[in-house]
């Protein structure tokens, strides 16, 4: 019989944090995949918390591979926290260690994080202008 896996999602100010524990393999893939390809695509910094993963399998790797190119192609990143050093061989044996940005702490993570850009800063810049058009202009004075 397989452990259940459970599945929790906070959003914090500027990051999104999904926290797994139990078995990520064939049977228990679909929901995790669901939630961290839908939370990759709103253009948040993900966190994957896998510290309390018992089981990685090769599902769960494509889940987190995928996850983290959704994130990319959105702007945003995907990091996975694990201490665990079963799990940590299993990223870098597959390559996955270069894709995903690990961490081996939550904190570590969230240090890790692009700074939030500074609406009040952004408001403060001046208008970019915007340059004349190079060639001619359609006013012949001819």
């Amino acid at each position: 019989m397989h452990d259940s896996l459970i599945i929790g999602v906070r959003a914090e100010p500027g990051y999104v944090i999904i926290t797994a524990a139990g078995e990520i393999d064939i049977f228990t893939v679909a929901r995790l995949r669901e939630e961290l390809f839908t939370l990759a695509g709103d253009g948040r910094p993900l966190i994957a918390d896998l510290d309390r993963v018992t089981f990685l399998g090769a599902a769960g790797l494509g889940a987190l591979a995928g996850a983290a190119r959704r994130a990319a192609a959105r702007g945003a990143s995907l990091r996975v926290v694990c201490a665990r050093p079963q799990t940590r061989r299993l990223l870098q044996l597959t390559g996955l260690d270069r894709t995903l940005r690990l961490a081996r702490t939550r904190a570590e993570a969230i240090q890790a994080l692009p700074a939030a850009p500074d609406p009040a800063a952004r408001a403060a810049r001046p208008p970019r202008p915007v340059p004349a058009p190079i060639g001619g202009d359609d006013d012949d004075d001819d």
